[in-house]
């Protein structure tokens, strides 16, 4: 499954970083995915995707319906 973010719906709120701080990081008011090694995404205003590790999934689903900006996706 990959898990991106459309940074343009982005709200900045941070509720993803704050539910599942290993797959979500605020960069510059925009949340951005991390990887499973913890690096951030690409640049501002990109899309990017990283697979999600069964381990976080409850956590990801958890940020994807608590965010208010619907910005977050999971691709099977």
């Amino acid at each position: 499954m990959k898990l991106w973010i459309d940074q343009d719906m982005c709200t900045g709120d941070g509720r993803c970083e704050e539910i599942c701080p290993s797959r979500f990081v605020l960069i510059d008011g925009l949340a951005h995915v991390r990887d499973g090694s913890g690096a951030a995404s690409a640049a501002q205003g990109a899309i990017s995707a990283t697979d999600v590790e069964p381990d976080f999934l409850d956590a990801v689903i958890d940020a994807i319906e608590d965010c208010p900006g619907e910005c977050i996706f999971v691709d099977t």
